[in-house]
């Protein structure tokens, strides 16, 4: 337990749908508190509106929206419709869920097809770029609160942040930052040529910390997902 916050597992049948919180996001003596969510998509997005909570999240577009300097690649947001069409080896995801596997496909053909994904479903194109290291910032109020290595060369691999990594967090908080969410998560990288680049933002409710500092960690998920009346001013556009 940390900082006296109770931690409940549940599933998402065991959120009434009625009125009323359930019995166990009640406080001890049965008043009402604050309540958050540290979960996937499909869960909170069930969770979340009855238990009042409003999951923060970066635009769709956010990653397509970035100088080239920041990604070192090109990046589309569109229609998954119109990225059937792509006749090229292409990095597809989802912008903030996993509905369409992050993956390199070698052209739009083997993309999920219009029997099994809503044509108008908006996803993220990308060229495809190979990175030597990556890192997860968590970022809070226009800056990077803590970090963690989580992969070198494809492979899982923790560790601490570099101060590169760091400088370039606040590169990108200083050019991008106000198009974000207060609390989330942001993966960037180095590739082989030594190049940084932004790889993808991630719902800090829905992201592991690796071996960033737990407890700086927590503070961005609680401002991720935390109460609807609560809500800075700023964050109101960035309700999912």
């Amino acid at each position: 337990m940390r900082r006296g916050l109770r931690v409940v597992e549940a599933a998402a049948s065991a959120v009434s749908e009625g009125p009323g919180r359930p019995g166990w996001a009640a406080g001890a003596g049965g008043e009402a508190h604050a309540v958050h969510v540290h979960a996937g998509p499909t869960f909170a997005d069930v969770v979340a509106p009855a238990l009042g909570i409003a999951l923060l999240e970066a635009p769709a577009d956010w990653l397509a929206r970035l100088p080239r300097a920041l990604t070192q690649r090109e990046v589309r947001a569109m229609p998954i419709g119109e990225a059937y069409r792509l006749r090229r080896p292409a990095f597809v995801k989802s912008p903030n869920d996993k509905g369409i596997s992050a993956l390199v496909y070698a052209d739009g053909s083997r993309l999920p097809g219009p029997d099994a994904v809503d044509p108008a479903t908006v996803v993220l194109v990308s060229d495809v770029m190979t990175f030597a290291v990556e890192y997860r910032l968590f970022l809070l109020d226009g800056a990077v609160h803590t970090a963690s290595q989580y992969a070198e060369a494809g492979r899982l691999r923790l560790g601490p942040p570099t101060a590169a990594a760091l400088a370039f967090g606040r590169e990108v908080l200083a050019a991008a930052g106000e198009a974000l969410p207060s609390a989330v998560v942001v993966d960037v990288g180095r590739d082989t040529e030594g190049r940084w680049a932004v790889i993808e933002a991630n719902a800090a409710w829905a992201s592991g910390c690796y071996e960033a500092d737990p407890d700086r960690a927590l503070d961005t998920v609680l401002r991720a997902a935390g109460p609807v009346t609560d809500l800075l001013p700023h964050d109101r556009a960035f309700v999912r």
